[in-house]
């Protein structure tokens, strides 16, 4: 097995980036995590501006174009009460951002906004509306998940702007998680493409195959093992495309074109319900017809996929 870099060929300069993967020119300054005078004055200054995070979901409001955006406010407006304060870092402009983590979103700030989650919002906002909201989403999961110790069960208090929980009983500190996870388009000598089926995804729904990588194991090493467990397909040269945070909850998705060397399809019945191996111009009739849909917008699956197949896919219905 060799592993490689691939570069994006010139056909997909015309699609989006993929989602998510964009700083939107935010600054995240981690050097003031732990200055707590810098972080009392950027709360305090007037063009600071925050937006509540509760459940994974923000509030946004819709633009008449197709597009919405982050509902923000500034910090001497902010809900304070029961609120966690997470520092998100700084625009172009100067401009700092701040998430604050309640149990609910507050009432709707007008008749236009509403709640959404990152799988709908992230398709929606700009750059830096998207980064901020990843970012809050992230650190929000971590913190509802890791409220205790791992080594002696006390409860853990917030530090570093929301980026670190500390123990007082033990001095243990606990930084956010990151799972790594590995997606890939698996091909074969006759350049056709392999997407599988998930056994609770609707009907028709394909998409690459993924996982997550287990401990003691390389990236290329979980390449090969997913591949074989969920498609029962050998993998020869695997080639790393990009990466996606993945906050679902806590997921970094690191994406590959892997090179199958054998074809016969053997799905586990478990996780993958149904495998195919697609040319370009079957696809294309698939996705056509109905008979396939294709993956979310928002995933770094239809980028995958887009890359082989040589155009922008049909949105996700």
């Amino acid at each position: 097995m060799v592993a490689a870099v691939i570069t994006w060929p010139d056909h997909t300069t015309a699609h989006p980036p993929i989602t998510l993967t964009a700083t939107g020119g935010i600054d995240r300054a981690a050097h003031h995590r732990l200055d707590e005078a810098w972080l009392g004055a950027a709360w305090s200054h007037p063009t600071t501006r925050c937006f509540v995070v509760s459940g994974g979901q923000v509030l946004i409001e819709d633009t008449g174009d197709g597009r919405a955006e982050l509902v923000t406010m500034p910090s001497f407006d902010a809900p304070l009460t029961e609120a966690h304060r997470y520092f998100l870092g700084i625009d172009g402009d100067g401009v700092r951002y701040f998430a604050l983590q309640k149990d609910a979103l507050p009432g709707r700030m007008d008749d236009a906004a509403r709640p959404a989650g990152l799988r709908e919002a992230g398709v929606l906002l700009s750059e830096r509306d998207a980064q901020l909201m990843v970012h809050a989403v992230a650190l929000e999961n971590w913190q509802r998940m890791h409220r205790f110790c791992s080594r002696c069960g006390e409860r853990t208090v917030i530090a570093a702007a929301g980026h670190i929980r500390r123990c007082p009983a033990c001095g243990g500190e606990h930084y956010p998680r990151t799972d790594p996870a590995v997606i890939m388009l698996v091909t074969d000598s006759g350049d056709r493409a392999l997407l599988g089926r998930q056994v609770h995804w609707p009907k028709g729904r394909f998409s690459t195959l993924a996982g997550f990588v287990e401990p003691g194991e390389s990236i290329e090493q979980a390449v090969v093992r997913e591949a074989g467990e969920e498609a029962g397909v050998t993998i020869g040269r695997v080639e790393y495309v990009a990466s996606q945070p993945w906050p679902f909850p806590s997921s970094l998705m690191l994406g590959f074109v892997a090179h199958a060397t054998s074809t016969e399809i053997r799905v586990d019945g478990e996780e993958i319900e149904e495998a195919r191996w697609f040319s370009r111009e079957e696809l294309r009739d698939a996705f056509a017809s109905g008979e396939v849909l294709p993956p979310s917008g928002i995933s770094i699956a239809a980028r995958l996929i887009e890359l082989w197949y040589g155009e922008p896919l049909p949105r996700p219905v």
